[in-house]
């Protein structure tokens, strides 16, 4: 199932534009602001540069992540009903995490299947000394809530977006296309961006944007193959948080057992685009390894459905070189081990593909950024049966996958 053709290789040759905003970057990666002092926003009012954002929950913890825009003692108070009453500080070799601004504390040896309130609050530091460290003011958030995940789950659903490259309003629009049909979580298949600049840009462009809902339903994101470029492409990783910490990972919840790749770049290694800074070939041969390693586990074979989300397809796309490498060395494994449902970006032109002698299992492939071919997918199973409906971005059905348990 095809709709309207896009030359993807055209739009790339677009610039990033529009990327502006009030909020402060330093352009420091997560170590150098750990060590720096308040001396770049000497004049600026201690505040917030994001809502709380809620990050690889599972049956008993959740990551809860946000911005400041001055160096700050930083926790979590929270508690299953709105008086909260539980404070919790991320604490690593005897030492809390602050003098920072990007915000990082992990709730754990939480209740399963449990709705806890939560509020973050940030203290400025004014001067850190050697011997006396200088505290200014508290600021706090709203309260929120979140639910952990019932490990006994029957059923769960989620929402797929991708390649919104550099479109903000892009989440709002295809995100209310749901028409408030509940969902677990909401997975970004890679290219939210056009390549790297800042700090406003990932502020303005996606951690705001994604606050429509992530204060309460986490996001999950994978790499595309644009989330590797630009100067500040390895700065991008200090702003979510994965599970393990890794930008592949896996994770159940409730009927489905769901396999993340990160399909890394397109061309090759070589490319004089990279100047010699980057090895995707090794990276793509190392996730290989673990890959077979999870398809052998018991979660994985004993999943009623098992599912595979990664940027670029490895086929139904073009013969670029991560292309044939996806193909190469994902392709077998999965049809060794018998994947029930693929999940892709990248081509900017939506699909939908029944098993065929290149794949057995079912093929999706979401639209591109532009108005008319952008797509929301949605997923949503039981223990039976699993279903996958594509909307095109005026909330017409282009698609509808029915898939029976075989196991």
């Amino acid at each position: 199932m095809k709709e309207e053709k896009n030359s993807r290789r055209s739009f790339l040759t677009k610039t990033i534009a529009g990327i502006s905003g009030s909020v402060i970057a330093t352009g420091l990666p997560l170590s150098a602001l750990a060590s720096n002092t308040n001396s770049e926003v000497p004049d600026s009012k201690h505040d917030f540069l994001t809502k709380p954002y809620l990050q690889a929950p599972t049956n008993d913890g959740i990551t809860i992540m946000w911005l400041t825009n001055q160096l700050c003692l930083n926790w979590v108070e929270y508690g299953e009903t709105e008086k909260l009453g539980i404070k919790a500080q991320q604490c690593a070799h005897g030492m809390m995490n602050i003098n920072s601004r990007i915000n990082t504390v992990t709730l754990t040896n939480l209740k399963p299947d449990t709705t806890y309130y939560y509020k973050v609050f940030s203290k400025q530091i004014l001067d850190f000394q050697p011997y006396k460290i200088t505290f200014g003011d508290i600021i706090n958030s709203e309260t929120y809530y979140f639910k952990t995940l019932n490990p006994k789950a029957k059923e769960v659903s989620w929402l797929v977006l991708n390649d919104i490259h550099d479109r903000p309003k892009s989440f709002g629009e295809l995100i209310q296309l749901n028409q408030n049909k509940p969902y677990d979580f909401v997975f970004l298949n890679g290219d939210m961006f056009d390549y790297q600049t800042d700090e406003n840009q990932i502020i303005n462009h996606l951690l705001n944007p994604c606050s429509l809902f992530s204060t309460e339903k986490p996001f999950m994101l994978v790499r595309g193959n644009h989330e590797t470029r630009g100067k500040y492409s390895r700065n991008l990783l200090d702003y979510y948080y994965n599970y393990d910490k890794k930008e592949y990972y896996t994770f159940k919840m409730g009927p489905v057992f769901t396999i993340v790749l990160d399909t890394g770049e397109d061309k090759k290694d070589s490319h004089p685009v990279y100047g010699g800074t980057v090895n995707y070939d090794s990276y793509r041969e190392e996730q290989a390894v673990w890959l077979e390693k999870q398809m052998k586990s018991k979660a994985f074979k004993n999943a009623p459905f098992r599912v595979v989300m990664m940027h670029i397809p490895h086929y139904h796309s073009d013969e670029e070189h991560g292309t044939t490498e996806c193909r190469r060395l994902f392709g077998p494994l999965f049809e060794k081990y018998k994947i029930d449902l693929f999940v892709a970006g990248h081509t900017h032109e939506y699909g939908m593909f029944e098993p065929n002698k290149d794949h057995s299992h079912h093929f999706v492939i979401g639209g591109g950024p532009e108005t008319g071919i952008r797509t929301l997918i949605r997923i949503e199973a039981n223990t039976k049966v699993l279903n996958l409906q594509m909307l095109n971005d005026s909330g017409k059905e282009i698609g509808l996958f029915q898939l029976n348990s075989k196991r």
